[in-house]
């Protein structure tokens, strides 16, 4: 554990966490810059290709809307992290997260049961 600091103390110690707050804020300043790359509007084709699916087979799931789209004029766009995010949306549950729902699951019900 760190010593008590002395009144003398104080101005390095405040001089250090500015250095500190400076460098965290860099950082998350590049991580934004980074990002934008994210943020990449894809025509169709693109978005195919990323998914690793037909382009009829995205324009089905679009008519249906299974799959999240921009459309602008007779155009279609896609946001990659949109498309990212739907594809963790489709997440199948392990038979122990499922098991444990249901236990949860059957826990609740016997509290409201008992209530009654």
């Amino acid at each position: 554990m760190k010593d008590t600091l002395t009144f003398d103390q104080l101005p390095e110690a405040v001089t250090q966490i500015q250095i500190k707050l400076d460098n965290i804020e860099q950082l998350l300043i590049s991580q934004q810059e980074q990002s934008p790359e994210q943020e990449e509007l894809m025509p169709i084709t693109k978005a195919a290709e990323f998914l690793d699916l037909a382009v009829p087979t995205v324009y089905s799931k679009v008519c249906r809307k299974e799959i999240p789209v921009n459309k602008r004029g007779k155009r279609l766009y896609f946001y990659r992290s949109e498309l990212t995010e739907w594809i963790k949306s489709g997440r199948k549950k392990t038979a122990d997260e499922i098991r444990e729902d249901a236990v949860q699951h059957l826990a609740t019900n016997n509290k409201k049961a008992k209530a009654f």
